[in-house]
């Protein structure tokens, strides 16, 4: 099932964390993925490395997809190379420990340009691929608290996160008439190296008592989004996929 083989991904922010968990299951199931992270990073040659090492095939491309010009170039590099992308996974995300009272406008433009923006630029030039090949998938990662709202301050990332589904619904109805599937996964709590090193190994064991399932592995959301991606998922779009653990229902 899920065979992604011949098929060119592309997952943003997949140096580490979760966008590495998603490049890493992708290329487990056939596809050739482009490993994208900032250009000031140097661990995306590791995930490259990985999965080259266990039979895959993966290239890096680094650029800062909250950039115009940054995307822009990235994807007429992709052109030049390969001249097609089959699968666009919008990954890259960060946070900030900040509630309202303390976030200030530079807070604010930074977390929604990495989050939500840069999905914006990236999504429409694949979808300048996917309609000319009639045919493409398109996968926002967003979070639980797009649905219920941050618990604690982190407003600019729950506005961004929301707005990621309005986004995905929106591009699902624009796409659908010419094959391009547009869907979202919404983590829940995932046993990132960040979480860890946010939280410390004690905060961790803490948050993992409020989870029915226990905590998450990277590994649950890369096999959701191969999933989004597979011709088993042909007839599924505008769709959020929530891998929570029972962390919360809709």
């Amino acid at each position: 099932m899920s065979d992604l083989k011949g098929r060119l991904a592309l997952v943003t922010g997949s140096t580490r964390g979760i966008g590495k968990g998603i490049a890493l299951e992708l290329a487990r199931k056939g596809a050739y993925v482009i490993v994208n992270g900032l250009p000031n990073e140097d661990n995306g040659d590791s995930v490259v490395e990985l999965i080259n090492e266990s039979g895959g095939q993966a290239i890096e491309i680094l650029a800062d997809v909250s950039q115009l010009s940054e995307v822009e170039n990235l994807f007429a590099t992709i052109k030049e190379r390969f001249g097609k992308l089959d699968i666009l996974i919008n990954n890259v995300g960060i946070s900030q420990d900040k509630d309202i009272f303390e976030i200030d406008e530079n807070d604010w433009d930074r977390i929604l340009n990495t989050n939500l923006t840069s999905g914006f630029y990236c999504s429409k030039l694949a979808m300048n691929f996917m309609k000319d090949q009639k045919n493409g998938k398109i996968v926002f990662i967003t979070s639980v608290v797009a649905h219920r709202g941050a618990l604690f301050g982190h407003v600019h990332y729950a506005a961004s996160k929301s707005g990621q589904l309005g986004m995905m619904r929106t591009l699902a109805r624009t796409g659908a008439p010419l094959g391009i599937n547009v869907n979202a996964v919404a983590p829940g709590i995932i046993g990132t190296d960040l979480l860890f090193k946010t939280h410390g190994d004690d905060g961790v064991q803490e948050l993992e008592t409020t989870i029915p399932m226990g905590l998450g592995r990277i590994e649950d959301i890369g096999y959701a989004v191969s999933f989004l991606c597979s011709e088993e998922a042909h007839y599924i779009s505008g769709t959020v996929l929530d891998v929570n653990g029972g962390l919360y229902f809709r």
